[in-house]
């Protein structure tokens, strides 16, 4: 979803340069500048979701450790 977004804003903000309309390369870099942060957004959830995983499968090594006492 970020991506798309932006690439949409990258595009209005070119045709923004090429017709001179400063309100449409305004409109195109804040599209763009959402985009990448919904982009970092997921990559940062995604790394989130791993760093879980880890943590379950430690705790689980631990807990086995625990009952093999």
């Amino acid at each position: 979803m970020g991506a798309f977004e932006e690439i949409k804003g990258k595009a209005k903000e070119a045709v923004g340069d090429l017709t001179d309309n400063e309100a449409l390369q305004a409109e195109g870099e804040a599209q763009k500048e959402k985009g990448q942060a919904e982009r970092e957004a997921t990559q940062e959830r995604a790394k989130a979701e791993a760093h879980e995983k880890k943590a379950d499968a430690k705790e689980a090594e631990q807990d086995l450790a625990e009952r093999a006492k």
